[in-house]
């Protein structure tokens, strides 16, 4: 379950509601990084993972982040872990990318 060399241009988009879009990147080991797109108001709803551990970077435009207790806004070249079972979701305050880099890999994603 690898792909280690990947080109962006190379991946299809898959629709996961009318406001959320993902490319699943490379993957490898027991690694994976996925690249979400939302448009203004698109939601990634409050959730934890009882088996992954969670960076997000975002890469362009700009969330509001709710990590357990924490809510902040987050813009281009900020940061946010979520550790397994700690509950994180994100709302689009403008059209914006997220990448979000899992472990273990989200064989889910791949179904």
């Amino acid at each position: 379950m690898e792909k280690i060399i990947v080109k962006n241009s190379e991946i299809e988009f898959e629709e996961l509601e009318a406001k959320v879009k993902r490319k699943i990147l490379s993957r490898g080991g027991s690694m994976m990084a996925v690249e979400v797109h939302f448009n203004k108001g698109g939601i990634g709803e409050k959730h934890s993972h009882s088996k992954h551990q969670q960076i997000s970077y975002i890469l362009e435009g700009e969330f509001e982040v709710e990590v357990g207790d924490e809510k902040k806004v987050l813009t281009a070249g900020d940061s946010f872990y979520a550790g397994e079972n700690v509950e994180h979701g994100v709302k689009a305050l403008k059209d914006s990318v997220i990448l979000d880099v899992f472990t273990p890999q989200r064989e889910d994603f791949l179904d």
